[in-house]
């Protein structure tokens, strides 16, 4: 089974993640960090900007599902149950989905995402509240298919996982959700 995980920044995706890596038995494969390995390859200082240009300019080059297309090669040499975070585009959805994979959306309330992201305190995330929202802005709902689109990329999503609410309360979301594909 492969689980592309989506959504908006703060929302819970890493912890979704977690719960089915440590307790689902999924491999993890991160969009973040395979950013992070071109960025560093580049020479350059990894940034959520920096990011962002990254990402982009990949998708641009080699076409809009890269990123995804990347990770799921990984993920083949490997086999058994992937867990692929962060799915930011259409063409990374639209590619794993054509590869049989389950996409879920993880979202919250803006306030709360800001407030985990402040405790998180992971370089990307030491903004205001002013930045925050300018960035998720930036990423919502962009038509072209090789940049981020949250939005067009969640409505896509086989589940809509509600994190406003206690992990435990977000655990059982992601039983559910698996109940319901038959794991």
């Amino acid at each position: 089974m492969i689980i592309g995980i989506t959504g908006t920044n703060g929302a819970g995706k890493g912890t979704v993640v977690d719960y089915l890596v440590k307790n689902k038995g999924f491999t993890h494969y991160s969009v973040r960090g395979f950013l992070n390995e071109e960025i560093a390859r580049r020479g350059l200082i990894s940034s959520r900007g920096v990011m962002l240009q990254v990402g982009n300019e990949l998708r641009s080059l080699h076409g809009s599902g890269f990123i995804a297309e990347q990770l799921l090669a990984r993920a083949k040499t490997e086999g058994g149950n992937v867990v692929i975070e962060s799915v930011r585009s259409i063409g990374e959805a639209e590619h794993l989905r054509g590869q049989g994979a389950l996409l879920w959306a993880v979202d919250a309330a803006m306030p709360v995402r800001y407030e985990r992201i402040l405790k998180r305190m992971s370089e990307t995330d030491r903004i205001s509240f002013e930045k925050f929202v300018a960035d998720e802005e930036a990423e919502i709902n962009n038509p072209d298919a090789s940049k981020p689109n949250l939005r067009g990329v969640m409505q896509m999503a086989d589940a809509i996982l509600s994190n406003d609410g206690t992990p435990e309360e977000l655990y059982q979301q992601v039983e559910l959700a698996l109940t319901k594909t038959g794991v």
